[in-house]
């Protein structure tokens, strides 16, 4: 197993990381989502934050809202009064038809009052990644002020989390990788983020050992599949997304029946 980061140094957030709130068993990046998971037992979660076009922070994965609304066109040329009237949910079930998409501030709350942790994923419609660091970055120290727990801010774009940085350098932050380039390490560390999170195909015993060598943290996206879990918790892995909510008990690797 891998050595663990800085002697004495604690990583605050659970290993066990619920996908978009639950994964697939509910309306991906939606309030419903989020209770979904939380019924089975995950107690952390990401989630996917971009700015709509009058600058309120809400959840989508996607630039178009074609995938999991009626509407179609770019999410973030729209203002949140629109936004916030759309079905997000009726494309993944009937029963779930009707429920809105979820703004930052609704998913913190919800978190917050339960002890949830949150790990955002900083999802810039393009051309806009510094505006929605910044706007994450702000928002974020805002709704968790006075909170022990922060939400772990993460993106694949590097200029979001530059923003971040600039606007709130106390929040953590975590670089999003699917690929290893030659730099990858020497820009998580110019980022200043405390981890890296990478698809998991990607992460094995060189790449936690050097990230815990200099005390950051391994984080790897989206495992299902319990045989990679168990070959990540060998080799010492911090923290596990998975879209499997209703398959892994969060206490441990443990494939449910």
């Amino acid at each position: 197993m891998s050595e663990s980061p800085a002697e004495g140094s604690v990583w605050p957030y659970p290993l066990w990381i619920a996908h978009r709130g639950a994964g697939k068993l509910a309306p991906e990046n939606t309030l419903a989502a989020f209770r979904v998971g939380a019924g089975h037992g995950f107690r952390a979660f990401e989630c996917d934050v971009k700015l709509s076009a009058d600058g309120v922070l809400f959840l989508l994965h996607d630039d178009t809202l074609d995938r999991t609304t009626p509407a179609r066109g770019v999410a973030g040329e729209r203002p949140w009064s629109e936004l916030s009237r759309l079905d997000a949910g009726g494309w993944h079930s009937r029963g779930f038809a009707g429920e809105p998409p979820a703004s930052l501030d609704a998913i913190a709350a919800f978190v917050l009052r339960n002890g949830h942790a949150l790990n955002i994923e900083i999802k810039p419609t393009p051309g806009l990644a510094r505006e929605t660091g910044r706007a994450v970055a702000l928002e974020a120290a805002r709704l968790w002020q006075g909170q022990a727990l922060p939400p772990l801010l993460s993106s694949f774009e590097p200029d979001a989390l530059v923003a971040a940085r600039e606007a709130v350098p106390a929040l953590p932050r975590a670089l999003l990788l699917d690929a290893l380039p030659g730099d990858w390490f020497e820009q998580a560390v110019s980022l200043g983020c405390s981890a890296v999170v990478t698809a998991y195909p990607l992460m094995d015993a060189a790449v936690i050992a050097r990230l815990h060598g200099a005390g950051l943290r391994a984080l790897c996206y989206t495992v299902n599949d319990a045989a990679e879990v168990a070959r990540l918790l060998g080799l010492g892995i911090d923290g596990i997304i998975t879209d499997a909510v209703d398959r892994f008990a969060p206490a441990g690797p443990m494939l449910l029946d």
